[in-house]
């Protein structure tokens, strides 16, 4: 129940068909009740799941693309409840999480998933030490407010982990609430040289979808995303998007450093 993704090149996008886009950028279906699906990208060779335990209880799986006896041997976790309440268990330790709640897992843990109205998205990547596990209140973060009513982006931007205040090896996840009324996030756009991101959009309605922009600057491209699928953002990708309707996303990012800001912005006219 895992694919794996190869790194594909910044001249293939520029003339992928929108089928080739789709099938090497796009995550979705993995959200099936009372099992774990995953997707595991050679880009920064992170992995993206999701977790449905419905009525019994998942174990985070040990895929043999890693190579190792338990997932987290070699790796680090982050999860956030795009469902319900529900909990997770983490050496035996339970934590509740509700709508939008994280939790940091340190390598080296076991990992079981619990909850039958919650849906966990999770992202695991390379870690080279352990640190605590923590448990991680929507409602205690303090956003950042980004953006502008004028420009249509106003948007709450929850950092999780992301390089202070949690210790973490590389990972840094968090999520961003677009503001009612507004539809755009990240714009304008900008690059993570040293960092791959995967964008999942959550909270969207059954009619509405994500105009997701990603490419080169000067050659970007764009896919249209429905509720609870996400998007691979290699290190040469702008990321930015927009939606038809009210939506949050969850970022996850894993690569060279942990430094928040270390990030390249893309002029307009660059685009």
């Amino acid at each position: 129940m895992i694919e794996v993704r190869h790194s594909a090149s910044p001249s293939s996008v520029e003339t992928a068909t929108n089928a080739d886009l789709r099938k090497n950028f796009l995550v979705e279906n993995l959200f099936r009740t009372g099992e774990v699906h995953g997707v595991y990208t050679h880009d920064d060779r992170l992995v993206v799941g999701g977790a449905v335990p419905g009525a019994g209880r998942l174990e985070l799986p040990a895929w043999d693309v890693l190579g190792t006896p338990s997932h987290l041997t070699r790796r680090e976790l982050g999860i956030i409840n795009v469902g319900q309440s529900g909990h997770v268990l983490v050496d035996g330790e339970k934590f509740e999480l509700g709508h939008l709640d994280g939790l940091y897992v340190g390598r080296g843990s076991e990992v079981v998933f619990a909850g039958a109205d919650a849906a966990f998205y999770f992202v695991s990547s390379p870690a080279h030490a352990t640190y605590p596990t923590a448990l991680l209140s929507h409602a205690a973060i303090e956003p950042v407010k980004l953006g502008t009513a004028q420009g249509a982006s106003q948007r709450s931007l929850y950092r999780y982990a992301w390089g202070q205040e949690l210790q973490t090896a590389v990972l840094q996840f968090g999520v961003t609430v677009i503001a009612e009324g507004s539809v755009w996030n990240t714009f304008p756009p900008h690059l993570h040289d040293r960092r791959t991101e995967v964008y999942m959009y959550v909270d969207l309605a059954d009619n509405d979808r994500i105009f997701h922009l990603m490419g080169q600057p000067g050659a970007a491209r764009h896919l249209v995303v429905r509720d609870r699928e996400a998007v691979i953002s290699p290190p040469w990708s702008i990321h930015s998007g927009v939606g038809t309707g009210s939506y949050a996303f969850i970022w996850a990012m894993g690569g060279e450093n942990n430094d928040y800001t270390d990030l390249q912005p893309v002029a307009l006219e660059d685009l």
